[in-house]
């Protein structure tokens, strides 16, 4: 059997779990499916699992792991952000701060960990290797969840969201098995953050 890629994001809204194979989506399901919480945001160890149980595979099956985006460069936007408005937004500095210099700085570590739990209850081999873990950006997984599943061999691709690490609204080009940037638009500057504070202000619940 071929060697697959796992996707997957988490830690912070629709936690979910991909397998590729050969370029083809094998599996995909998200986490609230299993867990029965809306919009679940934890480590989707039960969506893993079905996508490796639904295959039959294990993690020697698992060439390499990609992560959905790059967190250290988020922190770099926040930081940046909040000294540049400081001492404006300095309760909001300590809350994020509190966050991620307890989770989200050493994100790689808590992976690794925890793919290391999920290997243990698979392989039961004592020598297997962890496969690799790497980490795209935001908008390249925006880009490439809207193009390589499409049936196009070409296509522009135009992304729109909140914010990335930096990317707010970002163009692309995607050519058969690849997808290069065109532009980006970089925060502040949002109309995702935009809507978000009009559906905030009108009562409802961001993302």
């Amino acid at each position: 059997m071929n060697k697959c890629i796992l996707g997957i994001s988490c830690f912070y809204h629709d936690s979910a779990a991909a397998l590729i194979q050969d370029g083809d989506i094998i599996a995909a399901v998200q986490e609230e499916r299993f867990s029965r919480k809306k919009h679940d945001s934890r480590f989707p160890i039960n969506a893993i699992r079905y996508c490796l149980n639904s295959q039959n595979i294990d993690f020697r099956n698992i060439e390499l792991i990609v992560y959905y985006e790059k967190p250290l460069l988020t922190f770099e936007r926040l930081l940046e952000t909040y000294l540049g408005s400081a001492p404006r937004g300095l309760r909001s500095f300590i809350a994020a701060m509190q966050v991620w210099l307890k989770e989200k700085l050493f994100l790689k570590s808590e992976l690794k960990k925890e793919f290391k739990s999920l290997q243990s209850e698979f392989d039961k081999s004592t020598n297997s290797v962890m496969p690799e873990l790497i980490f795209a950006e935001h908008h390249q997984s925006h880009a490439s969840a809207a193009f390589f599943p499409s049936p196009f061999e070409e296509a522009v691709i135009l992304c729109m969201d909140g914010v990335g690490e930096w990317a707010t609204t970002s163009a692309w080009v995607g050519k058969k098995n690849s997808i290069t940037p065109i532009w980006e638009i970089s925060f502040p500057h949002s109309i995702g953050l935009l809507y978000s504070a009009f559906t905030y202000y009108c009562g409802f619940k961001v993302n």
